[in-house]
This record gives structure tokens, C-alpha cells and sequence, in this order.
């Protein structure tokens, strides 16, 4: 401090000061903005896990039509788990593809899927991966519903970057939208 500066006074802390390379983030990601700022400039913000939930519910209300064909369809058998996977893969990387990486949920939910490297859009290979490691474990019945459901609350433990483990799979987060 200058020789000017009065006792006991400390500068103000940098909002921003948490996102500074090291912290565990690209620099183009910032977690959450410090309470009363807005995010770093050139960065995203994380979506909040509450806010993924709540676009998993929207795709599941508009994948509950094809589910119920499926099931009408296979009569019970094995073959609805075939079935089953082949519906969600389809439905998550053909949005994601086609939709600038946004579902229908994450579109009401103002979300979207970016490389983690870049915080561009992700290759055709990744989008496809993440619906793979997403859709792929229905198939085995029981076990694959244990494991979806664990894939989706990996989340909550995740650090720093709250990433399902369909995301660090295809090398992806989920950043919410301006």
C-alpha cells in the first residue's frame, strides 16, 4: 500500500479474481458470477444443476409418446430396451446436432452444449458420444436405469466443471445462455 493510504483500509476484491487461470476453469468458464456482478467479461457460466434437471424433465415429457409407442410395440419384451436406446440416442444427438446443441428442455431452459476445450460448438463425434454414453446404458435392463440415473447426479460432485459422466465422455459442459 502508498504511504497515503489510511489504516486498516483494504482495496476492494476483484469480482472476477476466482476465475483467474488456475482456478480449474478454461478461461472462456466462469462457475457462477460473484452475488451482485455479472460473469467475467468473454466468458459462460455453468448451468446450474437444478437448471439441467429441470430440461431432463422437459425431454422426458416429450420423449414419454415415443416411449409408450415403443412399449406397445415390443409387448413387454427385451426388445423395448432395444428400442428404448435407439429413441433416446436418436432423439439427444439429432437435437443436439441439428439444434446448435440444445434439446427441446434446454432450449425452454436456455441451455447449451459446448466443447469444454473451446466453449465452441462440439464435433459431430462428440455430440454422438455424449448420446451414446446417455441412451446406450438402456439397453441392459435394470442395471442400466441404475446407471443412468448415478450418470446424472455425477454432477453434484463433479469439480469444477459439474460435468454427467456422458459429458466427460465427449469432453462437453453445459453453460447457460445470455
Amino acid at each position: 500500500m502508498s504511504s497515503n493510504t489510511p489504516p486498516g483500509y483494504e482495496p476492494p476484491q476483484d469480482p472476477y479474481a476466482q476465475y483467474q487461470q488456475g482456478a480449474g476453469f478454461p478461461g472462456w468458464l466462469s462457475p457462477a458470477p460473484a452475488p451482485g456482478y455479472p460473469p467475467a467479461p468473454g466468458s459462460r457460466v455453468l448451468a446450474s444443476p437444478g437448471d439441467r434437471l429441470l430440461a431432463r424433465l422437459i425431454d422426458a415429457a416429450v420423449l414419454i409418446v415415443p416411449f409408450i409407442v415403443v412399449a406397445v410395440i415390443s409387448l413387454g419384451s427385451l426388445l423395448y430396451y432395444v428400442l428404448a436406446a435407439v429413441v433416446l440416442v436418436a432423439y439427444e444427438g439429432g437435437m443436439l446436432l441439428t439444434q446448435h446443441g440444445q434439446t427441446v428442455g434446454k432450449k425452454v431452459m436456455k441451455l447449451r452444449v459446448v466443447s469444454a476445450a473451446t466453449g465452441g460448438r462440439p464435433t459431430d463425434n462428440e455430440l454422438w458420444t455424449r448420446a451414446g454414453i446417455y441412451g446406450v446404458p438402456v439397453l441392459v435392463p435394470y442395471v442400466g436405469g441404475l446407471f443412468s440415473l448415478v450418470n446424472t447426479l455425477s454432477l453434484l460432485w463433479d469439480k469444477p466443471l459439474q460435468q454427467c459422466f456422458h459429458d466427460k465422455g465427449a469432453k462437453t459442459v453445459v453453460v447457460k445462455e445470455n
